[in-house]
């Protein structure tokens, strides 16, 4: 729920800035911030294998430019769109995942999963209306999003059996700081002292939800992790109408409703297979 109440905490901030920066420059100090936040935790990090030559880069790069590119679209779908829309797409980021893992990491998905996950693209075309007037560019930088962090997870998921958790966080997090400072040159301006809070903020609430997810991780099987990402939403819908004046639609709510579910059947369902190992 922290995790949670933080990523909602994000979307604010990255709308407040949004005033005075382009989302380039808001993805930029995003990442420069944090690692400034989270230095006290690196100072003891052993990078002396960054000059292996099996090190690893070719999956850090993919990394960190699926992040990159993800990072960037799901910031400019927060300032474009209506906070419900942008989070209810967001949860089609597992049923990317799932695709990804069959096709790419040669992951086994049975008859029931694959049910699943068309449910969950139906409750996505909900969220963009049945007669598609939702699909805009905020609509696409949403499911873009959604895609590059499907992308990540699944490099990550290679990289986490090579890799130590604190030395993953740190090289993506500077990877992604020089990736996006090239673009944020070209709109650059330097922000306002109200809007300099406001970053700092983004890269607390960004540090601080990340290191609760994990923990939640740490703590609880991903089973009973996942259905909290659900809470988002209602989070989301009060923080957008009583700090932005925003309606939620109809739509998002029950396109959201929908994928989710799908997406929780997904989650049950892996953890049944791994439990029943025979039955793959």
């Amino acid at each position: 729920m922290a995790a949670m109440a933080a990523f909602t905490g994000m979307s604010v901030c990255i709308r407040f800035a949004s005033a005075e920066l382009h989302p380039f420059q808001i993805v930029f100090f995003r990442n420069l911030l944090v690692l400034a936040l989270m230095a006290p935790f690196f100072r003891r990090l052993d990078l002396s294998a960054l000059r292996r030559p099996d090190f690893p880069w070719r999956l850090y790069t993919l990394r960190s430019v699926f992040g990159t590119v993800g990072m960037i679209c799901g910031f400019w779908a927060v300032i474009v769109m209506p906070l419900a829309d942008v989070t209810a797409l967001s949860f089609t980021m597992p049923l990317f995942a799932t695709v990804g893992a069959a096709l790419f990491l040669g992951e086994t998905v049975r008859a029931r999963r694959w049910t699943a996950i068309i449910v969950g693209f139906l409750g996505a075309m909900l969220v963009l209306r049945p007669d598609l007037s939702g699909l805009d560019a905020g609509a696409g930088l949403a499911l873009t999003n959604a895609l590059m962090i499907a992308a990540s997870a699944l490099v990550l998921k290679r990289l986490a059996h090579r890799e130590p958790a604190e030395r993953i966080v740190f090289l993506v997090s500077a990877i992604i700081a020089i990736l996006s400072l090239a673009p944020a040159l070209f709109v650059w301006r330097w922000p306002s002292w109200e809007i300099w809070f406001v970053l700092v903020a983004l890269a607390g609430v960004a540090s601080l939800g990340h290191l609760a997810f994990v923990r939640a991780l740490f703590l609880a099987d991903l089973t009973v992790v996942m259905p909290w990402e659900f809470t988002r939403l209602p989070m989301m819908v009060l923080v957008a109408m009583l700090v932005f004046g925003e309606t939620p639609s109809v739509w998002a709510l029950a396109g959201g409703a929908v994928i989710f579910a799908s997406t929780f059947y997904i989650v049950q369902r892996e953890a049944q297979l791994a439990r029943r190992p025979e039955s793959r």
